[in-house]
């Protein structure tokens, strides 16, 4: 058997830049474990898996070592790849239906915009090896079902990390997300998942589920761009709507291939 297989670098209007997701889409779903298999062999953050269904795609999402609940970069690589393959009309909403619920994708001129549910962030307790393995003092601490969310005084700081992976990769939750306020944008991140398999994500799109409501509620808005620091960057548009976040960005797709397997 053999499957088309694309690379597309979401959030981002250049190649090379932003977060590069794999999209596969088949007619029937593959099993788990060779859908794992796949995505130790992409080795990128995330491969996302589309199987049409009643009124939408079956979307999962799989990192070299495990299946996460919910991605937004490889959520807007796979609405991006049915648009530009002619599989889903480009005229029409791109709906997926998750281990999240059912997420939307809407084309807006050169922009896909996400509709993904909020993930709030309350202030928490945390284990001193958080701290340890980020070597700074932290504005703020807390998490939400997902992940643990940093506030560090300074864009500067935050840039400067050198976190100590293998700490990290032992503490209880999916990824820590750093964050600051910042000169060029609402607010700036940096995302770390090395207990799945990614030591520093690109651009996390989830991560702003519950960034967005917790920079609205320190800014005072609804309507923020945000930029992810990493190496190869991204920009994200956000609108907070009641318990959704919109979270809009911008694609390319820089390689189609022939899986064979």
């Amino acid at each position: 058997m053999s499957l088309t297989i694309y690379v597309v670098d979401a959030f981002s209007k250049q190649a090379f830049r932003g977060n590069p997701a794999a999209v596969c889409l088949t007619t029937d779903p593959l099993p788990d474990e060779q859908m794992q298999k796949i995505a130790q062999e992409m080795h990128l953050s995330e491969t996302a898996f589309l199987v049409p269904v009643q009124e939408g795609f079956s979307l999962r999402w799989f990192t070299p070592l495990a299946e996460v609940e919910l991605c937004g970069h490889a959520t807007l690589a796979s609405a991006h790849i049915l648009w530009e393959t002619g599989t889903l009309d480009p005229n029409r909403q791109a709906v997926f239906h998750t281990k999240s619920g059912r997420l939307t994708a809407d084309r807006n001129g050169s922009w896909i915009e996400l509709d993904f549910p909020a993930e709030e962030v309350e202030r928490s307790d945390y284990p001193e090896e958080l701290i340890e393995a980020l070597a700074v003092e932290p504005v703020f601490v807390g998490r939400n079902r997902f992940d643990y969310f940093i506030e560090v005084e300074s864009a500067d700081l935050l840039c400067s990390l050198q976190p100590n992976f293998s700490l990290l990769a032992g503490i209880p939750t999916r990824g820590v997300n750093v964050t600051s306020r910042s000169d060029d944008y609402d607010f700036i991140s940096r995302c770390f998942f090395p207990a799945i398999g990614v030591n520093e994500d690109p651009v996390t799109g989830s991560a702003h589920c519950g960034l967005a409501p917790y920079w609205g509620r320190l800014l005072q808005k609804t309507e923020m761009t945000a930029y992810q620091a990493s190496s190869r960057g991204g920009v994200l548009k956000l609108s907070l709507r009641n318990d959704r976040v919109r979270i809009a960005g911008q694609a390319v797709t820089v390689m189609r291939s022939t899986l064979l397997v």
